[in-house]
């Protein structure tokens, strides 16, 4: 059913931009004008485009938000960690690093063959 609606999506979309397109412009949007004839000219065309465009973005509109409630569905209770089968690392079961005393941090003294950096044991 997702699928059919997002082709439907798709269709309406393509749609839209079409009859957006072929209007004429009145305003001049882009700097051209919008004179000149053609076969689709005069205020009864631009009426039936404008309402065409009304009803595609209606219906554009309608099957956003249908594809938003079966995204949400699909995606309540999980989280997209889920989705992918990663497992994060279980904190109780993996020891904690050691953190070094106080004792370890100083520099060994003077003529000790210890070594200079630090280890943890």
């Amino acid at each position: 059913m997702e699928n059919v609606v997002l082709i439907v999506h798709l269709i309406l979309a393509l749609g839209l931009i079409a009859v957006v397109l072929l209007q004429r412009s009145e305003g001049g949007g882009l700097g051209m004008g919008g004179g000149g004839g053609g076969a689709m000219t005069g205020r009864a065309a631009a009426t039936a485009l404008g309402k065409l465009t009304w009803i595609l973005a209606i219906a554009f509109i309608c099957t956003s938000i249908t594809l938003t409630i079966f995204a949400a569905e699909n995606a309540s209770g999980s989280s997209v960690i889920d989705r992918l089968g990663v497992t994060p690392p279980a904190s109780e079961d993996s020891p904690t690093p050691a953190v070094p005393s106080s004792d370890e941090l100083l520099p060994p003294a003077p003529g000790d063959n210890a070594p200079l950096v630090p280890t943890l044991d």
